[in-house]
Protein backbone atom coordinates (compact mmCIF):
# COMPACT_ATOMS: atom_id res chain seq x y z
CA UNK A 1 0.00 0.00 0.00
CA UNK A 2 2.70 2.32 0.94
CA UNK A 3 4.76 1.61 -2.16
CA UNK A 4 1.43 2.28 -4.08
CA UNK A 5 1.66 6.07 -2.24
CA UNK A 6 4.55 6.09 -2.91
CA UNK A 7 4.65 5.58 -7.05
CA UNK A 8 1.48 7.93 -7.11
CA UNK A 9 3.28 11.08 -5.83
CA UNK A 10 6.45 9.77 -8.08
CA UNK A 11 4.24 9.87 -11.13
CA UNK A 12 3.09 13.67 -9.93
CA UNK A 13 6.29 14.98 -8.42
CA UNK A 14 8.72 12.99 -11.08
CA UNK A 15 11.89 12.24 -7.58
CA UNK A 16 15.09 12.23 -8.96
CA UNK A 17 16.37 9.11 -9.68
CA UNK A 18 19.32 7.95 -6.92
CA UNK A 19 22.43 5.84 -7.95
CA UNK A 20 24.80 5.10 -5.97
CA UNK A 21 28.82 4.94 -6.68
CA UNK A 22 29.58 0.56 -6.40
CA UNK A 23 27.51 -2.28 -5.70
CA UNK A 24 26.82 -2.24 -2.13
CA UNK A 25 29.26 0.09 0.38
CA UNK A 26 29.45 -2.92 2.58
CA UNK A 27 33.60 -2.72 2.52
CA UNK A 28 33.45 -6.38 2.87
CA UNK A 29 36.22 -7.88 0.68
CA UNK A 30 37.82 -10.81 0.78
CA UNK A 31 40.05 -12.88 -1.70
CA UNK A 32 39.24 -16.36 -0.27
CA UNK A 33 36.76 -16.95 -2.48
CA UNK A 34 38.65 -16.68 -5.71
CA UNK A 35 41.27 -19.00 -4.13
CA UNK A 36 38.59 -21.47 -3.51
CA UNK A 37 37.46 -21.41 -6.78
CA UNK A 38 40.81 -21.74 -8.22
CA UNK A 39 41.73 -24.71 -6.02
CA UNK A 40 38.58 -26.16 -7.51
CA UNK A 41 39.59 -25.77 -11.01
CA UNK A 42 43.13 -27.47 -9.91
CA UNK A 43 40.61 -30.29 -8.39
CA UNK A 44 38.11 -30.32 -11.27
CA UNK A 45 41.20 -30.65 -14.07
CA UNK A 46 42.85 -33.44 -11.62
CA UNK A 47 39.21 -35.42 -12.22
CA UNK A 48 38.84 -34.55 -15.81
CA UNK A 49 42.66 -35.70 -16.12
CA UNK A 50 41.41 -39.37 -14.87
CA UNK A 51 38.76 -39.24 -17.64
CA UNK A 52 40.48 -38.77 -19.96
CA UNK A 53 43.51 -41.54 -19.01
CA UNK A 54 40.52 -43.79 -19.68
CA UNK A 55 40.96 -45.33 -22.98
CA UNK A 56 36.65 -44.81 -23.71
CA UNK A 57 34.37 -43.65 -21.68
CA UNK A 58 30.94 -45.32 -20.78
CA UNK A 59 27.43 -42.89 -21.29
CA UNK A 60 27.91 -41.86 -17.58
CA UNK A 61 31.82 -41.01 -17.63
CA UNK A 62 30.84 -38.58 -20.45
CA UNK A 63 28.30 -37.12 -18.55
CA UNK A 64 30.39 -36.50 -15.59
CA UNK A 65 33.38 -35.22 -17.94
CA UNK A 66 30.95 -32.53 -19.31
CA UNK A 67 29.78 -31.86 -15.55
CA UNK A 68 33.28 -31.61 -14.73
CA UNK A 69 34.14 -29.01 -18.18
CA UNK A 70 30.88 -27.20 -16.59
CA UNK A 71 31.83 -27.00 -12.85
CA UNK A 72 35.10 -25.62 -14.32
CA UNK A 73 34.09 -23.05 -16.60
CA UNK A 74 31.82 -21.97 -13.83
CA UNK A 75 34.76 -21.31 -11.10
CA UNK A 76 36.64 -19.39 -13.85
CA UNK A 77 34.15 -17.49 -14.20
CA UNK A 78 33.87 -16.66 -10.17
CA UNK A 79 38.09 -15.97 -10.02
CA UNK A 80 37.02 -13.62 -12.70
CA UNK A 81 34.26 -12.06 -10.45
CA UNK A 82 35.79 -12.15 -6.90
CA UNK A 83 39.42 -10.56 -8.25
CA UNK A 84 37.70 -8.16 -10.54
CA UNK A 85 35.25 -7.00 -7.58
CA UNK A 86 37.86 -5.87 -5.26
CA UNK A 87 40.29 -4.39 -8.15
CA UNK A 88 37.33 -2.57 -8.76
CA UNK A 89 35.57 -1.73 -5.83
CA UNK A 90 38.64 -1.79 -3.25
CA UNK A 91 41.62 -1.33 -4.93
CA UNK A 92 42.81 2.39 -5.40
CA UNK A 93 45.60 5.32 -5.97
CA UNK A 94 47.25 4.33 -2.70
CA UNK A 95 47.29 0.35 -3.02
CA UNK A 96 48.02 0.84 -6.88
CA UNK A 97 50.99 3.61 -5.52
CA UNK A 98 52.24 0.86 -3.40
CA UNK A 99 51.68 -2.24 -5.44
CA UNK A 100 52.55 -1.15 -8.96
CA UNK A 101 52.53 -4.37 -10.21
CA UNK A 102 48.40 -4.47 -9.55
CA UNK A 103 46.90 -3.80 -13.01
CA UNK A 104 49.08 -6.45 -14.58
CA UNK A 105 48.60 -8.90 -12.23
CA UNK A 106 44.75 -8.76 -12.09
CA UNK A 107 45.50 -8.74 -16.27
CA UNK A 108 46.82 -12.03 -15.81
CA UNK A 109 44.58 -13.82 -13.42
CA UNK A 110 42.34 -12.85 -16.55
CA UNK A 111 43.92 -14.43 -18.85
CA UNK A 112 45.19 -17.08 -16.60
CA UNK A 113 41.51 -18.01 -16.01
CA UNK A 114 40.57 -17.75 -19.68
CA UNK A 115 43.48 -20.55 -20.25
CA UNK A 116 42.33 -22.53 -17.48
CA UNK A 117 38.65 -22.80 -18.63
CA UNK A 118 40.17 -22.96 -22.47
CA UNK A 119 41.96 -26.24 -21.73
CA UNK A 120 42.53 -29.35 -19.25
CA UNK A 121 46.03 -28.39 -18.14
CA UNK A 122 47.29 -28.92 -14.56
CA UNK A 123 50.33 -26.11 -15.23
CA UNK A 124 48.13 -23.51 -15.89
CA UNK A 125 45.55 -24.18 -12.79
CA UNK A 126 48.58 -24.27 -10.74
CA UNK A 127 49.91 -20.72 -12.60
CA UNK A 128 46.40 -19.38 -11.72
CA UNK A 129 46.12 -20.12 -8.16
CA UNK A 130 49.95 -18.64 -7.78
CA UNK A 131 48.84 -15.74 -9.51
CA UNK A 132 45.59 -15.32 -7.19
CA UNK A 133 47.96 -16.07 -4.50
CA UNK A 134 50.03 -13.06 -5.12
CA UNK A 135 47.13 -10.89 -5.31
CA UNK A 136 45.66 -12.23 -1.83
CA UNK A 137 48.72 -11.61 -0.73
CA UNK A 138 48.85 -7.87 -1.70
CA UNK A 139 45.08 -7.63 -0.68
CA UNK A 140 46.41 -8.37 2.47
CA UNK A 141 49.60 -6.42 3.17
CA UNK A 142 47.20 -3.21 1.83
CA UNK A 143 45.40 -3.85 5.14
CA UNK A 144 48.80 -4.26 7.43
CA UNK A 145 47.68 -8.17 7.66
CA UNK A 146 50.56 -10.55 7.98
CA UNK A 147 49.41 -13.65 5.56
CA UNK A 148 51.30 -17.32 5.60
CA UNK A 149 51.01 -20.12 3.48
CA UNK A 150 49.56 -23.40 4.18
CA UNK A 151 48.72 -26.76 2.26
CA UNK A 152 44.83 -26.66 2.00
CA UNK A 153 43.77 -29.82 3.98
CA UNK A 154 41.72 -31.33 1.15
CA UNK A 155 42.44 -32.27 -2.67
CA UNK A 156 44.00 -30.80 -4.69
CA UNK A 157 46.44 -30.34 -1.39
CA UNK A 158 47.70 -27.03 -2.81
CA UNK A 159 49.38 -24.39 -1.01
CA UNK A 160 47.31 -21.12 -0.58
CA UNK A 161 47.93 -17.58 1.47
CA UNK A 162 45.93 -17.12 4.63
CA UNK A 163 45.65 -14.13 6.56
CA UNK A 164 47.03 -14.23 10.15
CA UNK A 165 44.02 -12.83 11.97
CA UNK A 166 44.23 -12.20 15.71
CA UNK A 167 41.91 -12.77 18.06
Amino acid sequence: MLYNLIAKLDKKLNFPVVKAHCDIPCKIYDPISAQIAALTMIRLVDLLNELKAKPSLTLDEQAQFLRLVNQKEQHGLKVKEEITIIWGDYIKTPQLTQYPELHDLVHGIMLASSQVKQYISREAALTLLQQVNRFAEIFWATKKVTTFTAVCPYPPAETLVYPKLQA
